[in-house]
């Protein structure tokens, strides 16, 4: 196994190594971000670190917890970047690890730039983003030939907890088949408003996938329209990705995670009579 590992980069002592940890399960975790777990002396990871990821750490390291959630007290943006600078310059190896992939709406270049400011050397070690592997795991494809050519990935809220006011809800809604939403769950109503105010139709599909990629992982199926009344019905809690678009259908054909873990029939055809057929 150490073979695997012997042309890697080292995690040197005085340098910090930002890593994605993927959207949930360990095995998703890159051979880089192992490397690191493996090396470093101290761990400062994020509230959506799946723990199994921190059973990796080689004997002896430090775990810092240093999560952000919404509504619930936390460190404040700077503190964290700064505790890098320090642990960095106490001469030690310094691992951030960051649940999905730290440059994807995970607050990574903001770090990144503190560790610039101080001339503290760093590495990326990019992770596979939940909105992308989360929605995966749960049989939905954010792209797919036959209904869509592009995709816009956003964030629910700013950094004082509201919805962005600068995006542009009249260009996605017309531009983009299907929009990937992060930390969208406490918004989702007035989202969705704007997205149907903006020409989106109330009965295009939509997802809701909690706990991506983890053994608590809950996916809810509903509509634009609907989408806030069955999500509080359902009792849904974050850290969800929502997804809204014609993708959401295939997963009567791509739930291959309901399929092994509880004998779900996949559809062989996910819309019916439309042929679905394998171009060249």
């Amino acid at each position: 196994m150490d073979a695997v590992f012997s042309n890697l980069p080292e995690l040197e002592a005085g340098s910090v190594w930002l890593v994605g940890a993927g959207p949930g399960d360990r095995g998703l975790l890159t051979l880089l971000a192992v490397q690191g777990l493996r090396q470093a002396d101290v761990i400062v990871h994020d509230a959506l670190v799946n723990a199994d990821c921190l059973q990796l750490a080689r004997p002896g390291a430090e775990l810092e917890f240093a999560g952000k959630r919404g509504g619930k007290p936390s460190p404040k943006q700077r503190d964290i970047s700064l505790r890098l600078v320090e642990l960095a310059r106490a001469g030690k190896r310094v691992l951030r690890l960051k649940g999905g992939d730290p440059f994807v709406f995970g607050r990574g270049g903001e770090e990144a730039l503190t560790l610039v400011e101080h001339n503290v050397p760093f590495r990326v070690v990019p992770g596979i983003t939940a909105g992308i592997g989360g929605l995966a795991y749960a049989g939905i494809p954010v792209t797919h030939r036959e209904l869509n050519h592009a995709v816009t990935f956003l964030t629910g809220h700013d950094s004082s907890g509201v919805v962005p006011d600068r995006i542009n809800w009249q260009g996605i809604a017309a531009g983009s088949p299907v929009i990937v939403m992060y930390m969208a769950m406490k918004h989702i109503g007035q989202i969705a408003s704007n997205l149907m105010a903006a020409g989106r139709a109330p009965d295009e599909p939509v997802a809701f996938v909690c706990n991506a990629a983890t053994a608590a992982q809950t996916v809810l199926e509903t509509t634009l329209a609907e989408a806030e009344a069955d999500a509080m019905k359902a009792g849904l809690e974050p850290p969800a990705i929502v997804v809204v678009g014609h993708v959401v259908r295939l997963r009567g054909s791509l739930d291959w995670l309901g399929a092994l873990r509880e004998g779900k029939v996949l559809l062989a055809n996910p819309f019916g009579s439309r042929s679905m057929k394998d171009p060249a």
